[in-house]
């Protein structure tokens, strides 16, 4: 018999200031089991998630630029992103360029328009009630989404995506002009690791 015990947490990190500036920046997630490289800009944080789940396994999708209403955390704060996405890359797949291509299932909700000021690649213009969501990828201690954004609002959400069987989500936001990583994993009691700055 194998025993977890217990596990509670969550894991959030911030970094970034004054991303709100209508330029470019770049933001790279990795996780390699517990261990987590979030790079903004080219500067790179490493982190270590709480619990001992060493597999990331994705609910049934993923979604860039906000969430479903329904499906949305507690937290009143969370508003859809309102800005631009170009490169968006989930575990090696260009899920932007697919996207417009319809060569993926992703569903497109809301008014996306694949045109943005001063195209050199093909971004995404998110409103305030549209998202992309990407089919997820079920038992995977492998979990890398990059991408660009740039923005004229202080808040809102980038990435979500909740884990299979109820045992929590993964959330990318902009938060007062700050990007915010949330990993909350639940099993008996809740884990949240906060990441920012």
């Amino acid at each position: 018999s194998n025993q977890l015990g217990s596990i509670y947490g969550h894991t959030s990190v911030m970094t970034g200031s004054l991303l709100d500036d209508h330029h470019w920046h770049s933001i790279i997630i990795e996780r390699h089991g517990r261990n987590i490289n979030l790079t903004l800009d080219r500067h790179m944080q490493h982190f270590r998630t709480n619990g001992e789940f060493d597999y990331l396994d994705l609910d049934y999708e993923i979604t860039f630029g906000g969430m479903p209403f329904s499906g949305k955390p507690s937290s009143t704060s969370r508003k859809n992103f309102k800005g631009c996405m170009e490169s968006i890359n989930y575990n090696g797949n260009n899920i932007t360029d697919l996207a417009k291509r319809k060569k993926l299932e992703p569903s497109n909700v809301g008014n996306l328009s694949f045109s943005c000021v001063e195209p050199h690649t093909v971004p995404v213009f998110f409103n305030a009630t549209s998202y992309l969501e990407v089919p997820g990828r079920p038992s995977q201690d492998l979990f890398s989404v990059n991408f660009l954004f740039r923005t004229w609002n202080p808040s809102g959400l980038l990435v979500f995506s909740n884990f299979a069987d109820d045992l929590g989500n993964v959330e990318i936001d902009i938060n007062e002009g700050k990007v915010s990583v949330h990993i909350n994993v639940t099993q008996v009691k809740k884990n949240r690791i906060d990441i920012s700055s």
